[in-house]
């Protein structure tokens, strides 16, 4: 439902295809490709970098205050924050995000890893290297919570189809 509004809701001509979309109880964040600017002959590493970081921060600011009036509307109707990013390239930039806390129990070895990260300059703090260690996990099991997402997806159609006990 939620995709289907944004869908319907972006206006045309804003990605050269279809946004991914993101969502968790909190978020929804929306993510566009845009198209590739075409450098002057001979434009390449830096020059063709800074030409790429250009054209997304013009997106940026020519889109800003449509994307907040969506935004609005959205987190309103549905009750969570929305974000937005761009692709260009080979460069995915966010503009805005969401940081949740998250309050978690930890036994001693799995403080003692948090405070080896710090102590090694890894993170600045516990909380930063939480964080690290869950990006680091995420990176190296993509496969595998992209087939958890996808068993869960079933689970909650085969529940929505399932009789209703509530009557």
């Amino acid at each position: 439902m939620i995709v289907a509004w944004f869908t319907g809701r972006l206006p045309d001509g804003w990605f050269s295809g279809p946004p991914e979309f993101q969502l968790d109880r909190e978020e929804v964040s929306i993510v566009g490709t845009l198209p590739v600017p075409q450098p002057a002959e001979g434009t390449e590493g830096a020059e063709r970098a800074a030409l790429i970081e250009g054209h997304v921060q013009r997106f940026r600011e020519e889109t800003r205050e449509r994307r907040m009036e969506i935004a609005r509307e959205a987190e309103h109707r549905f009750r969570r924050k929305v974000s937005w990013g761009a692709v260009c390239d080979d460069r995915t930039v966010m503009f805005t995000t969401l940081s949740v806390p998250v309050m978690t129990r930890l036994r001693q070895q799995e403080r003692r890893v948090l405070d080896t990260l710090v102590a090694a300059g890894v993170a600045r703090s516990r909380s930063d290297a939480l964080a690290w260690c869950v990006r680091l996990v995420g990176t190296h099991t993509d496969t595998w919570l992209a087939d958890l997402r996808d068993a869960l997806q079933h689970v909650d159609r085969v529940r929505s189809a399932g009789p209703d006990l509530g009557q």
